[in-house]
């Protein structure tokens, strides 16, 4: 595709400051609901203000492993959750719960460095041969598509019912949701240069402006299901405020971390490791499309396999949050044109400074769900269509390729998960896994074609 900013391109600064913060935007939503959903889940008290620190730093990480050459963002994985909550619940106090999280974090960083020196000597055209496009194309749809779920869940109202019991208004929370998803696709399609650039900031101010004035009406009437916005946050919240880091929470528990409980935790996260290598070069195939080089070349597999791994340290450091690359992001960078990483970098520095100021991080956490479902449409949706354009090129028309794309597709969304003890093994990954092995055994199939017509 062409890009209005290329990789190392340098947007004047005032475009900068707005290009990041739709970028920060784009990836705040999943990476602050990590933390939420360990804490309802285990009583624990992470702090959503850390794990966006957290992610600033293992961005920046990621950056220097990858000599400032792959424009991705790293927000929490939702991969680990599982992980997470197994060494909280596992622990002999709340301290050596948060000694875990960064634990666990360094036995999944270590499976990255270990597979970068693999990647190292071994190369990656064996990744290739092993996942050529009738692989990779449907898994990164899938990627998209099984998120599709989560963005209509936001954009109906149906996810805070289910995860916070609160009710809303389906009606009013499909309007703000339409309202922001119009705008973004307004804004880019005919948008006239930096309108074009930021159709995902114009879309949020416009459906928070609609889920306001709503909001004041059901201050009004009475009418809880209308109120979209809780403004009572902005009462108590302070100008300036250190996160809660979790190295800090976690330095009291290190007297009850045994031997038993640091194995508990390898087993808990380190295979998880090996299932999110799959996603990491699924997404890094995806960006490669868009940016119009391959990443797993240039800079090189090994790099960005350190720089994922590494950063996943140091994002649990400081969040408790292992970090992976965001398709958030990647969508961000498609739609937007603009590849500079520069960008990453200013975005990675300002969730790094916004964690400390109270009003900037409130105001974020009231955007409604309805905002981020519209906004979500476009993002989760562009991930299906660049896996849909990988196999554009591919001849649906043979069987042998026909079945890969099929398995993959059908296992992926149909939510194909195996759970072994405290592994689980998501459908993206059963699907990635699957596929590789009906192409392995399709390509087998020699060719159909006489000699003569091979010769030519």
């Amino acid at each position: 595709m062409n890009l209005t900013y290329g990789i190392k391109d340098k947007p004047k600064f005032g475009q900068l400051i707005v290009f990041a913060l739709q970028q920060l935007l784009a990836i705040l939503a999943a990476t602050i609901a990590v933390p939420g959903i360990v804490n309802g889940a285990t009583g624990s008290e992470m702090s959503q203000s850390a794990a966006l620190f957290g992610a600033g730093v293992g961005t920046i990480v990621y950056l220097l492993f990858t000599k400032f050459r792959s424009p991705v963002f790293l927000g929490s994985s939702f991969a680990f959750l599982g992980s997470m909550m197994a060494a909280f619940a596992g622990a002999a106090s709340a301290a050596a719960g948060y000694a875990g999280f960064i634990i666990g974090a360094i036995f999944a960083g270590l499976v990255y460095v270990v597979l970068a020196i693999i990647v190292k000597f071994a190369g990656v055209k064996w990744i290739n041969k092993l996942m050529p496009a009738t692989v990779i194309g449907p898994t990164v749809s899938i990627i998209g598509l099984c998120l599709a779920g989560n963005a209509i869940g936001d954009f109906n109202g149906a996810n805070l019912l289910a995860n916070a019991g609160i009710e809303v208004n389906t009606y009013a929370s499909v309007c703000i949701g339409l309202v922001t998803l119009f705008v973004v696709v307004i804004s880019s399609v005919f948008g006239k240069k930096m309108m074009k650039l930021i159709p995902f900031i114009i879309g949020i101010i416009a459906g928070y402006i609609v889920a306001t004035i709503i909001t004041i009406v059901g201050l009004k009437t009475g009418d809880t299901t209308l109120q979209f916005i809780d403004f009572s946050v902005f009462k108590d919240m302070t100008i300036f405020a250190v996160p809660d880091f979790t190295f800090l929470k976690g330095i009291g528990g290190l007297k009850d971390i045994t031997g038993s409980y640091i194995a508990t935790v390898a087993v808990a996260y380190a295979p998880v490791a090996f299932v999110v290598f799959a996603e990491h070069i699924a997404d890094h195939k995806n960006l490669s499309t868009v940016v119009g080089k391959d990443l797993l070349e240039d800079p090189g597999l090994h790099r960005t396999l350190l720089g994922d791994g590494v950063g996943s340290m140091a994002g649990a450091f400081f969040g408790g949050c292992p970090n992976t690359t965001y398709g958030e992001s990647i969508g961000c960078v498609a739609i937007t044109g603009n590849a500079s990483i520069v960008t990453i970098l200013t975005t990675a520095i300002m969730a790094i400074v916004v964690s400390f100021f109270g009003p900037f991080v409130t105001f974020l956490a009231s955007i409604p769900s309805a905002v981020m479902g519209g906004v979500c449409i476009t993002l989760y949706g562009f991930i299906a269509v660049s896996g849909l354009k990988m196999i554009q090129k591919v001849d649906l028309g043979e069987n042998k390729n026909l079945f890969v794309v099929a398995v993959i597709l059908i296992c992926g969304i149909g939510g194909l998960s195996l759970t072994f003890g405290k592994i689980t093994i998501t459908n993206i990954a059963c699907a990635l896994i699957l596929g590789i092995i009906t192409n392995l055994i399709v390509s087998r199939k020699k060719d159909d074609a006489p000699v003569e017509e091979k010769a030519e």
